[in-house]
């Protein structure tokens, strides 16, 4: 894909190369996932909450050439949802593939809505809804259900992050995903807010045995949203925060914020994948999706992203 120039037009990248937006269209908070040889980003499609009805996806053998799959979870085939469609999670497990999302923006305990989750047997679907209601349906500890990422410990346990309204939560699920389940302390729904400034988008992996805590701060229809991260030594924290990574470039784009990561282990390569606005453009809902390289340090600390028209080069996964 392009890049998107200031006029609308589209710029050719670099051979070779991504470019970014890696595809066409209104997509937002992307989920990065690698399944086989390919790799996937599962968007929220990005609407108004009245037409965020449904998901697309996209898959890539090289991060360069992306095919879509259109609708591959519909809002009919989950039955308790109305409106409001976001934030994908997807993990496989057991030849089965599952598709985590949020549902309705619910603003209190009286509302139906929430955490959801769908099953299909390929990664494209179609996927149709587990439980016939949410998986988490309420508020705990000030979260907002929404924005949930799946975490695999080494160990096999799943836990969900998720939370908006400035409060972040962890809970570990049920092997086959229709709850959630106390962890060792009996706790059901722990707290792991990792600063005052969090306010969404959390994901979590472990790299040289320590666990890092990802989430997005600022307004996710402004210029200043961004992405920040901690490090602890479990998946319950505690967490010491080591500041911002991602943000706007005003020579680039801005709002650059809600990701997910690809990590290939083959050879240790991590890609940062985002939505941002384009240059100029202030409505809300015009996000697109990008990839850029996400480096560490030898200490193992994040090196700030440098976001970029070009995007990545071809990684092949075979």
């Amino acid at each position: 894909m392009a890049a998107l120039l200031s006029t609308g037009a589209l710029a050719a990248p670099p051979p070779g190369y991504s470019g970014n937006p890696v595809f066409p269209g209104w997509y937002a908070d992307p989920e990065a996932a690698i399944f086989g040889d390919q790799y996937w980003i599962y968007p929220t499609t990005s609407l108004a909450y009245s037409e965020q009805v449904g998901f697309d996806a996209f898959s890539s053998p090289d991060l360069v050439h992306w095919t879509k799959h259109a609708d591959v979870l519909d809002m009919k085939a989950i039955p308790w949802a109305k409106k409001a469609l976001w934030a994908p999670a997807l993990v496989e497990k057991g030849g089965k593939y599952y598709f985590f999302f949020a549902a309705n923006d619910i603003q209190n305990d009286k509302e139906l809505g929430g955490i959801g989750v769908a099953v299909a047997d390929k990664p494209e679907g179609p996927f149709k809804d587990l439980l016939g209601k949410p998986l988490v349906g309420a508020f705990h500890n000030g979260a907002q259900p929404i924005d949930q990422f799946v975490f695999r410990d080494d160990d096999g346990t799943y836990y969900m992050i998720y939370g908006g309204w400035k409060h972040a939560n962890i809970v570990k699920l049920k092997p086959d995903f229709t709850g959630v389940e106390p962890m060792a302390d009996g706790t059901v729904f722990k707290e792991i807010t990792p600063s005052p400034e969090y306010v969404e988008g959390p994901l979590m992996f472990k790299r040289n045995g320590h666990y890092y805590f990802m989430w997005s701060e600022g307004g996710w229809g402004g210029p200043n949203y961004s992405v920040a991260y901690a490090i602890g030594d479990s998946p319950m924290g505690p967490f010491k925060n080591m500041g911002t990574i991602l943000k706007q470039d005003p020579k680039v784009a801005t709002g650059a914020g809600h990701h997910s990561v690809f990590h290939v282990a083959s050879d240790d390569s991590w890609y940062i994948v985002y939505h941002r606005h384009p240059l100029g453009d202030t409505k809300a809902n015009d996000r697109v999706t990008s990839i850029d390289v996400m480096s560490f340090d030898k200490d193992g600390k994040i090196l700030p992203v440098k976001i970029t028209n070009e995007g990545v080069k071809a990684h092949p996964l075979r």
